[in-house]
């Protein structure tokens, strides 16, 4: 089978009513993986084995009436911890790392009857935007394989857009779940900073990163928000705040929400195919009802190099504890300790990460701690306040997620202005905190538009809320990927 046709609510019923069983609906999905993964490459690990296992301890209990997830396979990226089950960031370094624990959002689906049905392929410890840097095989997009699906999460869009399962789980540090939904032309949620654990998930930048959830439709997202959101006491930045029901107010009229469509979202270096179905898709809106006016974030154009400061110093920090103990990758006849930092971070770390590490290493020697890491603070601050003027006169923002389509191999440099929309257009939501989602807008050269919506802190239900009628009112749904 594939998940083209269904949604969460309909395989919900079926497994209630017992016209299919869990393990049915996990050997159907098996078979789906089996046979095009070989063409996507999104998998580094299918866990058949506990799959299997997973769904026939779930059909003798009986399905969760209550669950929308009891039973329903569901993938993880791979640099979110699985107990005993190898968790390898995408790394050599990790290659054969078993983590003592799940993270707080596997225990969360595991406690929902959900059904891990694989870990899902990545740039190497989420440090990319294309899954290229995976340092083990490269994921293809599931409408053209000749083309990339984004990353870091490019193997959680890729196995939902090619209709291989139903829901995946991505992280997202400067638009790691957003950009892989846009190239994918699926649903994918960075959720407000604090409103998923970070517990349990190899982290990149600690200030910036936040688990998000990747699915083919708007209401199947917002029910696995419903799972994994909440308050955790494992993780320092969790919030206490009173979790909604994302999927209970879908349905709400968006009549007279205001929208502010940022001029710096559609400057130089978005395509004019984008641009085009951005257009088209805020007349779509007004036609509902909203009311979109054009406005300005001025700061925003400095989100690019403060990012990347501020993360890879952020990361730097972060991957120092990599030591033989954690991350499992072994050398050869090295008896002197400096030594063999230099030689196991030389040999288990890719060129991409390692170059990550020392750019972030520089911004925080103290000679240049003020220029750069400082500095890269002070533009965080001035982003976070246009957001919060911005929301004083608009309940949403709208744009572009990704300046161009999905993009191949063969890819010519960017000129700078694209290099610096790809940036401008995800980083600031993880620099505010704020929720912001893509959802597919239409097409250009036959492939996926990315609409991205971004919501003041805590306002995943208004957010939800546009996309579902973006949703409603268009057709999208009814395209997907020929493999």
């Amino acid at each position: 089978m594939n998940y083209f046709d269904t949604n969460l609510v309909t395989l919900h019923q079926q497994l209630v009513d017992k016209k299919i069983s869990a393990v049915e609906l996990t050997k159907q999905t098996l078979a789906r993986i089996a046979a095009t993964d070989d063409k996507l490459k999104a998998y580094i690990m299918v866990t058949k084995e506990l799959a299997l296992k997973q769904a026939a301890t779930i059909d003798n209990q009986g399905i969760d009436s209550n669950s929308l997830f009891s039973g329903i396979p569901v993938a993880i990226k791979d640099n979110i911890l699985t107990k005993d089950i190898i968790t390898t960031g995408a790394s050599q370094m990790l290659k054969n790392y078993r983590p003592s624990y799940d993270a707080t959002v596997v225990k969360k689906l595991t406690q929902a009857g959900a059904i891990m049905i694989g870990k899902t392929n990545l740039d190497e410890l989420a440090m990319g935007s294309t899954s290229e840097t995976s340092a083990y095989q490269v994921t293809r997009n599931a409408w053209n394989q000749s083309k990339l699906p984004g990353g870091s999460s490019g193997g959680s869009g890729t196995t939902v857009a090619s209709g291989q399962v139903l829901a995946a789980l991505g992280s997202d540090t400067g638009g790691s779940v957003r950009q892989p939904a846009s190239y994918n032309g699926i649903v994918g949620m960075k959720p407000s900073y604090g409103r998923v654990s970070r517990s349990g998930v190899i982290a990149f930048a600690s200030s910036l990163d936040q688990v998000g959830p990747l699915t083919r439709n708007v209401y199947d997202n917002a029910a696995l928000l419903n799972v994994i959101a909440g308050f955790d006491e494992q993780d320092d930045a969790s919030s206490h705040k009173v979790l909604p029901d994302f999927t209970a107010n879908l349905t709400q009229s968006i009549k007279n929400i205001k929208i502010g469509l940022p001029e710096e979202f559609l400057s130089a270096g978005v395509e004019e195919g984008v641009k085009t179905q951005i257009l088209a898709a805020v007349r779509q809106l007004e036609g509902l009802g909203t009311q979109v006016e054009l406005m300005h974030l001025p700061h925003v154009k400095y989100a690019r190099s403060a990012w990347y400061v501020m993360s890879y110093a952020e990361a730097a920090f972060n991957f120092a504890n990599f030591d033989r103990n954690t991350s499992e990758y072994r050398t050869e006849n090295i008896d002197i300790l400096q030594d063999f930092y230099t030689t196991i971070r030389s040999e288990g770390l890719g060129e991409n990460v390692k170059s990550c590490l020392l750019l972030g290493t520089l911004a925080l020697v103290p000679k240049h701690y003020h220029s750069l890491y400082r500095k890269a603070a002070q533009i965080r601050t001035l982003i976070n306040d246009d957001f919060k003027q911005a929301f004083t006169k608009y309940d949403l923002l709208i744009g572009p997620t990704t300046p161009i389509v999905a993009y191949g191999d063969n890819y010519q440099e960017p000129t700078q202005a694209e290099a610096d929309m790809f940036d401008i257009l995800v980083t600031p939501a993880n620099f505010a905190g704020l929720p912001a989602l893509s959802i597919n807008a239409g097409f250009s050269k036959g492939l996926p538009v990315g609409l991205q919506i971004i919501g003041p802190r805590f306002g995943e239900e208004r957010v939800y809320q546009l996309a579902y009628a973006f949703e409603q009112a268009s057709d999208l749904l009814s395209q997907h990927p020929k493999l």
